[in-house]
């Protein structure tokens, strides 16, 4: 009974901050624990049935990793998982960089209201849906009205076909990627900048530190260890990819699918053509599960080095 009145005990003096976390706490139980029973889907050949959705899931027939073999053995699977792995390998590490660049830039900024219309204007795209973003960049991108054809014409140049040469959208969707995301990246490294103790700099200040070693010596290593648990948490997301960045950006346009097919537009286009759930819920069951893996190794380097850094 010791235990039981101990944890009772325990509960009444937390009380208030357990309210505090309930609203969290069920919503990762309701989305994120409760659906992962719907995971044995991917390992049975579903069929909605009028019976409800666990009649339907007990009549279904079991058919192993036949789903995951369908998966991998299109010739598209080549193409979807190495677009999914190198673009997100370009959004980590530039999104890295660039969202710790901004938010030196914008702490070192001197008048502190302008910081924040700055700062607000580079957080404003995070808010704008992909779709927005999508007619914005057509009205740029357009073959016949589009802004940069008719700079192009302007200035003498043929006009370009943007939605049917693959080979600038690798560059598109990159900068489409930085521009919309930097602005939310680096108000987190931001707010970790402005915590740093002030004794640093002027004590390094006092030693004849100029700006670029100050950064170099104080700063950075002062956000080390938030940029590498943002790392590792973006490590554990690499087989996902932004779905309306790429579906709405490029129109799902056929001549592009080489370099804008990833597994979450290969797996949206199945679903909607074949209506076959069982293979999209194989798709991600297999993103989450080599997710895992990556954090999981990713997270076991860190600690080689150093185990203050790691996620646990």
């Amino acid at each position: 009974m010791k235990p039981i009145k101990n944890f009772i005990h325990h509960l009444n003096l937390n009380k208030v901050f357990l309210l505090m976390v309930l609203p969290g706490a069920l919503w990762f139980l309701f989305f994120s624990y409760i659906p992962m029973f719907g995971a044995v889907i991917a390992f049975k050949d579903y069929r909605i049935g009028r019976d409800g959705f666990l009649a339907s899931l007990m009549q279904s027939e079991w058919v192993g990793f036949k789903n995951f073999e369908y998966l991998f053995s299109t010739n598209d699977a080549y193409i979807i998982t190495r677009n999914t792995i190198l673009y997100n390998v370009v959004f980590i590490i530039l999104g890295l960089v660039c969202a710790v660049a901004m938010a030196i830039i914008l702490s070192e900024i001197v008048n502190k209201r302008l910081a924040k219309v700055y700062q607000t204007g580079m957080f404003l795209p995070h808010f704008l849906s992909w779709v927005i973003v999508g007619y914005f960049t057509f009205s740029f991108l357009s073959v016949d009205k589009g802004v940069l054809n008719q700079f192009l014409v302007w200035i003498g140049q043929d006009p370009v076909s943007w939605y049917s040469e693959s080979k600038y959208w690798p560059y598109i969707l990159v900068f489409l990627n930085l521009w919309k995301g930097i602005g939310y990246s680096s108000v987190v490294y931001l707010a970790a900048i402005v915590g740093i103790d002030k004794t640093y700099y002027e004590a390094a200040m006092i030693d004849g530190a100029n700006k670029w070693q100050q950064i170099r010596h104080i700063t950075i290593p002062s956000i080390s260890t938030l940029m590498t648990i943002l790392t590792l948490l973006a490590v554990g997301r690499i087989f996902y990819a932004d779905f309306g960045l790429f579906y709405q950006i490029p129109r799902d346009s056929g001549p592009l699918y080489s370099v804008t097919n990833v597994i979450d537009t290969y797996v949206y286009r199945g679903l909607k053509v074949t209506g076959d759930i069982s293979m999209s819920t194989a798709a991600g069951l297999y993103q989450s599960f080599v997710g895992f893996i990556l954090v999981m190794t990713s997270n076991w380097i860190v600690r080689k080095f150093n185990k203050e850094n790691a996620l646990f």
